[in-house]
């Protein structure tokens, strides 16, 4: 197996695991917190995928699909554009709501064919350009994408247990 057929596998089960959590969910399971500190099914998948979007376009030298496409403003969320997540109060988390499962999984589906086309044209050579050079060692393409999939598979996992804790209610 080469580089990128299991970067495109470990992505795609990313995008198996994402439909499995949001699929059939209404927005008020979508938005549901489980508590006021949690974060919500809608948030985490959010989330994940604006990551994602930002890391794969920022490695890649693209556009961001948050922004090219215009889902931020299919989202309309009380957020700076820019906003990824990352450091997000319970007020900001709040803030993101959705009002469909097919909202959320559109834009997730979006960054999946952005990050499939991009990882596809990838040999080993291009695993090891360093992407950032403010951590110690830099850090390198291949190592940003490994980060960008565990990150999205505990948010989707996260996701997976809010949505089985709302079922049970």
């Amino acid at each position: 197996m080469k580089s990128a057929e299991l970067l495109k596998d470990a992505f795609d089960r990313v995008k198996e695991e994402v439909h499995a959590a949001v699929e059939g969910l209404s927005p008020d399971d979508l938005n549901a917190r489980l508590d006021s500190g949690a974060n919500s099914i809608a948030w985490l998948v959010w989330h994940l995928t604006r990551v994602q979007d930002d890391h794969i376009a920022d490695a890649g030298g693209l556009d961001q699909v948050w922004t090219s496409q215009k889902w931020s403003s299919r989202f309309d969320l009380a957020l700076p554009e820019d906003s990824t997540g990352y450091g997000h109060t319970d007020e900001q988390v709040a803030a993101v709501r959705v009002g469909s499962a097919d909202l959320l999984l559109g834009y997730h589906d979006a960054v999946h064919q952005q990050t499939l086309r991009y990882v596809a044209g990838l040999d080993d050579a291009a695993l090891d350009r360093v992407v950032d050079e403010n951590w110690t060692p830099p850090v390198t393409l291949g190592v940003r994408l490994v980060s960008v999939i565990g990150d999205d598979l505990q948010h989707v996992g996260q996701a997976a247990f809010v949505r089985g804790a709302l079922q049970r209610r």
